[in-house]
């Protein structure tokens, strides 16, 4: 889970940096086919769903020692 959240919130923050400089990432390309409203709210909900992904996710060493 830690992991996904990482990648989900990268991705986010990439896409909103990129969208700045009139660019996006392939894979993200067909969120601005809505709008610009509802590509921002996809962004945001990456940024903010992988971070909380993250964060429950817990850390490896959880896992370790439980095994």
């Amino acid at each position: 889970m830690r992991s996904l959240g990482t990648y989900m919130a990268l991705f986010g923050a990439g896409s909103i940096i990129l969208h700045f400089l009139d660019m996006n990432f392939t894979i993200l390309s067909w969120i601005d086919n809505w709008g610009n409203t509802i590509g921002w709210g996809i962004r945001i909900a990456l940024v903010v769903i992988g971070v909380i992904l993250f964060i429950i996710g817990g850390t490896d060493d959880e896992t370790e020692t439980a095994e």
